[in-house]
């Protein structure tokens, strides 16, 4: 990182072709290093091409075909900001990030690409925290309350549609309004029986619109998902956004996110990813242009994220990716394809890292042409042939300079990563997930005051009613104020009451997401 050597102060008329697209990655501050640009299948180890540091609040894009070599560009990536104090979360979903806590190990391959990039590569292991969304794992498992998750993230999750996704904000509204925290799937499941019972037809008539029948969806949805390993996510203790910004001797940690066992529902995991961004972006302070982010989010397998999303939830992720930027974080969307992001969002991405795809269908030469043509004009490259010919390892670039103008397209050869290029095997993940700071607070499941089993309980002990009351006493039930006295008469509902003594209050106040805003 620093000042690119190669801005010899010569006319275009005297540099190679190389030299000319190099010139426009001429940093001044600092910047990560990518690799050197390559021309008819030569590389020139001078020409270097770079992302400044400063600009990666505004946002990237690594894409390519599986086996092209994605994983590594995002592992450099992670190294060099992990390198520069910044700190990354990287989603792990095939496991073999995992060696980016070991030295890499030099040979033939990494010596001849370090020589085409003009890198004096060096062996090196970097600070990882490896967590795992709930399931039971080697990792540090992490979760989420359904209060704090909302009902617009869970609709995504739950594959609902429109209206059942506005009938589910009604019922969460419900909740929030009496001082009921959702903290598992049994809590909202037995919120939604109580709201479907007879005793609960007048509460449920009450929040308004919302048929029984759409309510049954709902509970249909979440009984599904808690059978795909749901359950073991969401609950206590709720993992804490924060620790995702740590700095240890003045490097980076990289957060691994693992999926553990929710691969039949990659949908929670890409929607988790989603949950920790709201989560950042409510609770950051503004802080403008930085020299360098405050983390930067690698948000991987993003066309889960995109698939058969509501325009509500399409435009809700737009205004995060734009905000959050001023907030000092830097989102990079990874896929295997730039047609898998939205043309909001795409047109927000600053850099562009695009490794191979292929085009043996006729929907992917549509996508070869639509990718093409998100692209500046360049002279040097015929992109539609280019983007299908590049080797593992390549990529064709454009990022945005200093001054905040795209950068001139260039075929790169990427460096080579420098901590070990393979997983380290669960043994390993599972001795530095135990010995990590961040075991001791979510190692273990907390259930406290578990609704579900208390209500289960309470209905049994529940006493049958007396055959009459006094007039008085009807009276004085009648005339009781608040909102206790409004619920008291559903055993669900009291149980639940006795559940929240550490209640949000009347009502919850929720972000741009639905997600519950912490109070400080």
């Amino acid at each position: 990182m620093g000042e690119n050597p190669n801005a010899a102060q010569q006319s275009p008329a005297q540099t190679s072709p190389t030299q000319q697209i190099a010139a426009g990655y001429t940093t001044e501050g600092a910047a990560l290093e990518l690799g050197t640009v390559l021309i008819d299948g030569a590389v020139d180890p001078a020409a270097r091409v770079r992302i400044p540091l400063a600009t990666l609040n505004r946002h990237g894009l690594v894409a390519g075909a599986t086996g092209t070599g994605k994983t590594k560009t995002l592992q450099g990536l992670a190294e060099q900001l992990a390198t520069a104090g910044v700190p990354v979360l990287l989603a792990d979903i095939k496991g073999d990030l995992s060696g980016l806590a070991r030295q890499g190990v030099p040979n033939a391959k990494i010596e001849s690409r370090a020589a085409d990039t003009g890198d004096d590569w060096a062996p090196a292991a970097f600070p990882v925290e490896f967590v795992s969304l709930g399931g039971k794992s080697s990792a540090v498992p992490i979760r989420a309350t359904l209060t704090q998750f909302g009902p617009i993230l869970l609709s995504k999750v739950l594959d609902l549609n429109d209206t059942q996704e506005s009938t589910l904000g009604l019922i969460f509204h419900w909740a929030d309004q009496r001082g009921l925290p959702l903290l598992d799937t049994k809590d909202l499941r037995a919120v939604i029986q109580h709201l479907t019972s007879d005793e609960g037809k007048a509460d449920l008539k009450g929040i308004g619109g919302v048929s029984s029948a759409t309510a049954g969806v709902i509970l249909r949805a979440l009984v599904n998902l808690e059978a795909q390993g749901g359950e073991d996510f969401f609950g206590e203790p709720e993992f804490d956004p924060a620790e995702l910004m740590r700095v240890v001797d003045g490097r980076g940690v990289v957060t691994l996110l693992e999926l553990a066992d929710q691969t039949t529902n990659p949908r929670l995991f890409s929607t988790f990813l989603m949950w920790l961004l709201a989560e950042l972006f409510e609770e950051l302070p503004e802080a403008g242009d930085l020299d360098k982010p405050k983390l930067v989010f690698f948000f991987d397998e993003a066309h889960l994220l995109f698939t058969d999303a509501s325009k509500a939830f399409l435009e809700r992720i737009e205004q995060t990716v734009k905000l959050i930027r001023s907030k000092g974080v830097g989102v990079f969307f990874c896929t295997q394809l730039p047609t898998d992001v939205p043309n909001a969002v795409l047109s927000q991405l600053g850099a562009r890292i695009q490794h191979a795809l292929r085009a043996f269908t006729p929907e992917d030469q549509a996508a070869l042409a639509r990718t093409v043509k998100t692209y500046p004009t360049t002279k040097h490259y015929r992109l539609d042939e280019a983007l299908t010919s590049l080797g593992i390892g390549e990529a064709i670039v454009t990022v945005l300079s200093e001054r905040g103008a795209p950068t001139p397209v260039a075929w790169v050869r990427m460096r080579a990563p420098r901590s070990l290029m393979a997983a380290i095997g669960d043994d390993a993940v599972t001795a530095a997930a135990k010995g990590s700071p961040l075991y001791a607070t979510y190692g273990e499941t907390v259930d406290r005051e578990s609704a579900y089993e208390r209500l289960t309980t309470k209905i049994a002990e529940a006493p049958a009613p007396p055959a009459a009351a006094a007039p008085e006493s009807r009276r004085a039930e009648r005339e009781e104020p608040g909102v206790v006295a409004e619920v008291l008469g559903s055993p669900v509902v009291k149980s639940f009451l006795r559940s929240a003594a550490s209640a949000l209050g009347r009502e919850i106040n929720r972000g741009l997401f639905g997600t519950r805003r912490r109070r400080r």
